[in-house]
């Protein structure tokens, strides 16, 4: 039996069909004369004078570069010489860490490193057994070994050093792709004289409070697709084993579940924010991500007659996700005083007050924080739940992704721009604003002695969020804001040996457990630096508004079109 709506679907089909004809024409030919604009801004980048605080920066990120079988692979998270006998995971290669090492990288013209890092993260991703016999034998399915300058793939018969890793007795799902890894020695088929590099991922399984790195994929399908653009090496793409990493990151975030929205659920840290911080559910960051990886994941997929019907749960996705985010999400104050007049306890198709939230939960600071022009994207929403939090990461690349409408995006730098003393201060960028304190922070947090007010995911100020900011701004048309947090900052960081993250509310000590040296935020000031200078690069991590994705949707964003919508639906669904 199936449940069929006679009304609307099958215009739906014949729309996603013509996108999906239209796409693979005309993408090859986008994507070529990209290209040729994007071979003269390389030129640009490498020609361009650099200060001593972008010189010092480069010393500190090749110093970062790991090593594997005599390749580039990666960067490590720090380099800090003062906690050198306390690493903890810092000595390793992180994903999202990474993310913009590799962009300085690209922009620099040093492919290779990324080209390595995303096909070692790829040989590290979880995959089934049971469904590797197409494409690959199971041995490729054991740690990775290299002998002198070349890679071999051989089982390995103990257990306890095999990256298929567990949490009591229990795995992921395949698809996931591993928070960091590591390169370590051992010895060479139990010769004590004689040791192989392996590497070592972590799935989550040793992080502090075990975490999924829900992010992982989701960066790593951002990262292929501008390494494809910028160097135009779009075979890499088109790989069998590439393009079967790509589909099982999809299939993990697109498999049908419990949940009544297009947003992915997820646990508390899942994402930047790794450790308790109330952002369990439905995070702005990872609906963000999810849906610029959407988008990505879109131009890459080889378009044949078995991609067709992934391409139309993309685009399905694609849809819903945007016109959830934009409708649900966003506030100003209009919506504000909206929330304010709800009515709760509604119980019908034609409710305005859809997830049943309460008004008392407008916090008090929210009213006179938010300005005339402007507004932002809420940090996470649920059932009788907004976590009006405003959430840096989530509505930059909210920006970048387009997942934002123009005027919600021009809206979100306005917020910036005036509450800039709360959202800059003496230190771009607050990772959340404002910081959970008192008993709220007792409640949420756990009492997390690293996450007190102000400090750390807690409000705390994190330098590496610079280059995701010049990209919005750049998308925007405001590289003025960009830049004068930029230069704001420049040498104070290289004074301060770059740290991870300041403390209290302006931003102005180094965090309280802020390690130096470290690496994304090194990398992030110099891609930010490099973007400023050559802006056009921009467009290797941008996506721009899909029009036809939008006139495919089958809800529009004014109140009566979505009324007209569900009740059409409603009444044309039967059981068959």
């Amino acid at each position: 039996m199936r449940l069929v709506s006679f009304e609307g679907v099958w215009r739906r089909e014949i729309f996603l069909n013509f996108v999906l004809a239209q796409q693979t024409s005309r993408n090859r030919k986008i994507l070529n004369e990209q290209l040729e604009g994007l071979k003269a801004g390389l030129e640009a980048v490498r020609s361009r004078e650099e200060s001593p605080e972008e010189k010092e920066a480069w010393w500190l990120l090749n110093r970062a570069v790991v090593n594997y079988c005599g390749s580039a692979v990666g960067t490590v998270a720090a380099n800090d010489p003062s906690t050198a006998n306390h690493m903890l995971n810092y000595d390793q290669v992180f994903i999202r860490d990474f993310v913009p090492s590799a962009i300085a990288f690209l922009l620099r013209g040093e492919s290779d490193i990324v080209k390595n890092f995303l096909l070692h993260t790829l040989q590290l991703q979880r995959w089934a057994l049971a469904n590797l016999d197409s494409y690959v034998t199971a041995d490729f399915w054991t740690r990775r070994k290299c002998h002198g300058r070349h890679t071999a793939v051989e089982p390995r018969a103990d257990s306890s050093t095999s990256w298929e890793k567990t949490v009591d007795c229990y795995s992921p799902g395949q698809g996931l792709m591993p928070a960091s890894f590591k390169v370590r020695s051992v010895p060479l088929d139990g010769n004590n004289e004689a040791f192989e590099e392996v590497l070592d991922p972590d799935f989550g399984e040793s992080a502090i409070g075990r975490v999924a790195p829900v992010d992982s994929g989701l960066w790593w399908i951002i990262l292929l697709r501008a390494y494809g653009k910028i160097t135009g090496d779009y075979a890499l793409q088109e790989r069998v084993d590439v393009q079967t990493g790509i589909r099982l990151i999809l299939n993990l975030c697109l498999t049908d579940g419990f949940d009544m929205f297009p947003t992915l659920l997820v646990t508390d840290g899942s994402c930047m924010i790794d450790r308790r911080m109330g952002i369990h559910g439905h995070p702005l960051e990872i609906q963000a991500l999810f849906y610029s990886a959407l988008r990505c994941a879109r131009e890459m997929v080889s378009t044949d007659d078995g991609s067709k019907n992934l391409i139309r749960v993309i685009n399905n996705r694609l849809s819903a996700l945007s016109f959830h985010i934009r409708e649900y999400y966003w506030v100003d104050m209009k919506k504000i005083n909206e929330i304010y007049r709800y009515k709760t306890e509604e119980y019908s198709h034609d409710a305005i007050n859809k997830f049943n939230i309460y008004p008392e939960q407008i916090p008090s600071w929210l009213a006179d924080w938010i300005p005339d022009k402007g507004g932002y994207l809420i940090g996470n929403l649920q059932p009788a739940h907004m976590d009006f939090r405003f959430f840096s990461l989530g509505n930059l690349w909210a920006i970048v992704s387009s997942l934002a409408t123009q005027k919600q995006a021009e809206g979100i730098l306005n917020l910036i721009e005036t509450k800039w003393d709360d959202i800059v201060a003496n230190m771009p960028l607050k990772i959340c604003y404002p910081a959970l304190e008192y008993e709220e922070w007792r409640i949420i947090t756990g009492c997390d002695p690293k996450n007190t007010p102000w400090s750390y995911h807690n409000g705390g100020s994190w330098p590496t969020l610079l280059w995701q900011f010049t990209l919005a701004c750049i998308k925007m048309g405001r590289p003025d804001l960009a830049r004068r947090a930029v230069e704001a900052v420049e040498k104070r960081l290289s004074d301060d040996k770059w740290p991870e993250y300041y403390d209290t509310r302006t931003g102005r000590f180094i965090g309280k457990q802020s390690r130096l040296y470290q690496t994304w935020t090194i990398a992030g000031f110099l891609s930010s630096k490099m973007l400023l200078d050559c802006p056009e690069m921009a467009s290797i991590l941008i996506c721009d508004e899909d029009l036809e994705l939008l006139e495919g949707c089958a809800c529009g964003l004014s109140n009566s079109a979505r009324i007209k919508c569900s009740r059409r639906a409603a009444r044309s669904q039967v059981l068959v």
